[in-house]
């Protein structure tokens, strides 16, 4: 499937309430098509906007990371899967996979499996207990995705590359910790800008802040497109 500059970005709605979604979503009008509703708007009433996203014509990815016991992960994802979402995020361990997989069979949802989150570091893995380094984790964690058949894969600009080489078009790769070189890094330890996360072969990007609170959330979206759009070009 041939993806747009439009198609690649999604904008994460991680705002404290669904007013706010609002507002954020009508002033970027047509310029982003493509949304993810994550714990804290879900929290305040979002799952219900992000069907209203849906009904809008809008396509939505909700950010909800299920992990929990194989039949409690089973019966959520059936849950969701008639809610008319793309896609879905669940932690990359084997069970909650393949718990995942048999809630969403016969439907269009789509799985994502979040490998280790962009906010960790060599370091955290360490203190978490976990003797593996972020790389070798994300591969195993990868392998076994792509194993039991998720559509794609949650993982940081950084692994991008490497995961694209060691899978090849088969699965979805998309990103958060995504910052143009004016954004601030915040909380994310394994960032890279649009261009070069796109070039690494990254099909989708996932960014928050840079364009919810920037001033002109309009004109930070268009710029981030543009940028998609270069790398797509070379």
């Amino acid at each position: 499937m041939s993806l747009t500059p439009r198609d690649r970005l999604i904008v994460a709605l991680d705002v404290p309430s669904t007013r706010d979604a609002e507002q954020l979503v009508a002033t970027l009008g047509d310029t982003v098509s493509f949304y993810k509703v994550g714990l804290e708007l879900t929290y305040a009433g979002g799952l219900e906007f992000a069907c209203d996203l849906v009904k809008s014509g809008k396509q939505v990815f909700l950010d909800l990371k299920l992990h929990d016991i194989p039949n409690t992960v089973q019966k959520a994802t059936e849950q969701i899967a008639g809610l008319g979402m793309t896609y879905l995020t669940i932690h990359a361990f084997p069970q909650t996979m393949k718990a995942a997989m048999a809630g969403k069979a016969g439907s269009d949802l789509k799985l994502l499996a979040v490998t280790v989150m962009t906010s960790y570091d060599n370091q955290d893995l360490i203190e978490a207990g976990y003797d593996k380094t972020v790389t070798d984790l994300v591969t195993l964690r990868a392998l076994a995705a792509d194993r039991i058949g998720i559509d794609g894969l949650i993982l940081s600009p950084e692994e991008v590359g490497a995961m694209r080489a060691l899978l090849g078009p088969r699965m979805t790769l998309i990103t958060p910790g995504i910052r143009p070189a004016s954004a601030a890094v915040g909380d994310q330890k394994r960032v890279m800008t649009p261009l070069k996360a796109i070039s690494a072969g990254a099909d989708r990007l996932v960014i928050g802040r840079p364009v919810t609170q920037n001033p002109d959330p309009k004109a930070a979206a268009e710029a981030i497109l543009a940028e998609i759009k270069a790398a797509t070009q070379q």
